[in-house]
This record gives structure tokens, sequence and C-alpha cells, in this order.
């Protein structure tokens, strides 16, 4: 970014009172100023969980001295940042959205951005309502990123009340820009998962997602939509967001929404839009997951369903990308086991001294939807974050010191050996389920 204006008052913004509960309970010398880098997320700093901070590197650069001048550069920074959402320029405030985005999205920052919560909403909300498409689809992942820091309480509440008719407004305006809605459509549910404090408001806003991507499914005549690539992208990601709010709804709910959509979502797994299939792919085992846990459930069309997730699982159609098939296969393979077996693939993330396991579909559509958002600082928040390590039950934040991380460390080459032992243990796992016929004709 380049003529940034100083810092104004509106940025030294201090007083803006703090609370709890959710429906989801949890949980120098400036120079000129550059947008975040990627070697700025190596400061850990504004933080309630200050101590994750890497001792060892802060003693490099000069200890506490060190600290305290890197702790200033960055609020300095952030603070430009704020002031500049609303500059006259529209490079600048897309710069600054980013430049926020990229600083919430690989740290803490609870103590600094709950002081100017308010200054930072009024900020989004001003570039939801009057900026373009790329500028609306940042400030609405700024949105999300904002109720991640704040958590699951009366501040993200504030937050979302002042938003949430925004985001409605632009999903469901079918002359608003496509990408924008793309964008809302995401924001709005993540949003939802977090800072909405009524369960009916939960089920409200899954009405409005369901307004959209029933718009694919095939018509009562048989036929099928005719869809731009762009309008599927906002039925996908209205679904994948629906999904994720079904995640968190009663078992009432559950049962009313398996005995409308189960019987009409396997149709979309006909849809031309691979990210579409998938999308309805994953939702139906999550509808089979949750349904499973009541009693009595029976679905009638069983074997066609089967039928068809087993002919995704080996598709060696030739009119689609190979890498579009290849996605696709490895997808449905874990579906159907999922359908069939009630088997769930586990995956083991790893993060500092801790692993968090993967193990049902209800976890995996939670831990992707924030993924999308905090990207490679996942595993930080993970690690640091208080309201993400409660949504998925890991407890307080672990302390650990540098030389006890230090004395964990492997060396160069048992790294190496234990890379090779999981790529092969991985290989002869894969290739139990991979199809010897599916890339016959292929090439």
């Amino acid at each position: 970014l380049t003529n940034l204006p100083a810092v104004t008052s509106a940025a030294k913004n201090d007083d803006e009172g703090r609370g709890g509960g959710s429906c989801f309970e949890q949980g120098g010398q400036h120079g000129a100023v550059q947008p975040f880098s990627d070697e700025d997320a190596s400061i850990e700093t504004l933080s309630r969980c200050s101590s994750f901070s890497d001792a060892m590197s802060v003693a490099e650069e000069g200890g506490e001295a060190g600290e305290e001048t890197a702790q200033e550069d960055l609020q300095y920074k952030l603070k430009v940042f704020i002031d500049s959402t609303v500059d006259k320029s529209a490079k600048t405030r897309q710069g600054a959205l980013d430049g926020l985005k990229a600083a919430m999205a690989t740290r803490i920052l609870y103590e600094f951005i709950s002081d100017r919560r308010m200054t930072i909403t009024d900020s989004i909300e001003r570039c939801l309502k009057k900026g373009k498409g790329p500028e609306q689809c940042a400030a609405a992942s700024l949105a999300c990123l904002l109720c991640i820091q704040l958590g699951s309480g009366v501040e993200s509440e504030e937050v979302f009340k002042t938003l949430k008719p925004i985001f409605k407004n632009i999903l469901l305006d079918g002359a608003a820009n496509i990408q924008a809605r793309q964008a809302c459509a995401t924001s709005l549910g993540l949003c939802t998962l977090v800072a909405e404090d009524d369960i009916l408001d939960v089920y409200a806003t899954m009405e409005s997602f369901e307004s959209l991507f029933m718009r694919s499914y095939v018509k009562e005549d048989g036929s099928r939509p005719s869809l731009n690539p762009q309008t599927t992208l906002l039925h996908t990601n209205a679904l994948l967001s629906w999904a994720l709010l079904l995640t968190i709804c009663t078992g009432s709910q559950v049962k009313a929404v398996t005995h409308k959509h189960l019987p009409k979502l396997p149709r979309l797994l006909e849809n031309d839009d691979v990210n579409m299939r998938i999308a309805a792919g994953e939702t139906i085992a999550l509808l089979f997951e949750l349904a499973r846990d009541m009693d009595p459930f029976e679905y009638d069309d069983w074997e066609p369903l089967c039928d068809k997730l087993n002919s995704l699982a080996t598709d060696c159609n030739k009119h689609r990308a190979k890498t579009d098939k290849r996605k696709q296969r490895s997808v449905f393979r874990d579906v159907l086991k999922a359908v069939e077996e009630r088997d769930f693939q586990t995956e083991t993330i790893r993060f500092s001294t801790e692993r968090m396991t993967i193990d049902s579909w209800v976890r995996k559509r939670t831990y992707d939807a924030f993924r999308e958002f905090v990207g490679s600082g996942m595993n930080y928040h993970l690690q640091a974050n208080e309201f993400i390590r409660d949504v998925f039950q890991l407890g307080p934040p672990m302390l650990v010191d540098a030389a006890t991380l230090k004395s964990m460390k492997i060396s160069r080459f048992e790294r190496h050996l234990y890379n090779a032992a999981a790529f092969k243990a991985r290989t002869k796992a894969r290739n139990k389920f991979r199809d010897k016929r599916v890339d016959v004709g292929e090439f």
C-alpha cells in the first residue's frame, strides 16, 4: 500500500465493552507501512496466549526490547489498515482489508480487536454496501475472521447483528455481483455458527440457503435446470453452509430436514459441476450420520443410491477432466463407505505437541469451514484460539516452553525415515480401495 493515511482517532478507539453467550457456547521506529507478509506471521503478539511465542527467536531479535518493538510495529500497521478501509481509493481499501485478513488468520489478536470491533464492523459494512465484487468478497471474509477472533459471545453477536441483514440482502439479490453473493453464502454460514444466539434464527438462515441450492434440484418433469458455472458455484456454497449449520441442529430439525431433502439430494450427484457433486455427496454422508443417531431411520432408495455412489467412486468418463475425476473418486470412496458401512476414514491433524482426530462427517465439515478462512494459520488457531479449541473439545491452550519444544524436535535423518515409512503405509492403504481399471483409456 502507498500513501496510507496517518493514524486517526477512529483507530485509537479503545473502549467498547465485553461479554459472552451464544447458540454455539464456548467458547520501534516506523518507516513506510507495507502490507502483511509471510515474514510478519512469525511475530506472535497481542495474544491472550502470548506464551506460544518462540522465546528463542525473541532472544535472537533482542529479547524483551525486540518483542516490544515488534508489538508496536504490529499495532501501528493494524491501525493504519483500519484507517485505510475508508480511503477513497478502492485499491487502498482492498489492500487494507487483505492486510487485516492476513493478520487475523495468522495470530491471535483478541485484545487489540475487541477494543476496536465496532470500528472494524463499520468498515466491513461500508465495503459490503458500497464496494465492488473483490472488495465485497474481502469484507465478507474479514467478517468471518473477526467473529473467529472474538469467539462465541456478546461481542461477536453485536458484530453479526449489524452484518447479517447485509449478508442476506446480497445473498438473495439476483442483481448483485455474483462473486459477492458466493462470498456471502460462505461467510453467512460460518458467522451464524459462531455468533447466532437464537436457534430459530439459525433455521431461518438455513431456509435462505435452501431457497438457493434447491434451484439446482431436478425438476418434477425430470429435466435438469440450465445454470451457468458461477450460479452453480453459488448454489454449491449455499449447500455447504447449509450442511455446516445442520451440525448444530436439534434432533427434531434433523429429522424434518432428512425427510425433506434426502430423497432429492442424490439427484445433485448427476450435476455437471464436480464441486457440486462432491458437496452433495459429503452432505448425503453427513445426513446419514446424523439420521442414524435417531431411531428409527429408514431410506427406501438404498440400492440406487449405493449404485450411484459406486459409479462416481470409479468414474472413467472420458468427457471429464482427469484432475476432477481423481478428486471425485477419492471423496466418493469415503462417502460410499459412510453410507454402506457406517465407516469414516479418520484423519489426524498434528499441531505443536498435540493431535486432533477428524473422526466424523460433522467434525470434518466444521474443520473444513474454519480452514477455508484461516488457511495456513489453522494449526496455530487450533493451538492458541480458545474458541476453536472449545469447538473441537481440545481443552484450554497448552503452555509449552521453548526448551521443551526444542527437546522434542527429531533429527533430519529420523524425520526422513518417518516420512518414508508413512508414505509406504499410505500407498498400501490407498491401493486397497483403488480400482485398477479406473485409469484405462484416460491417456
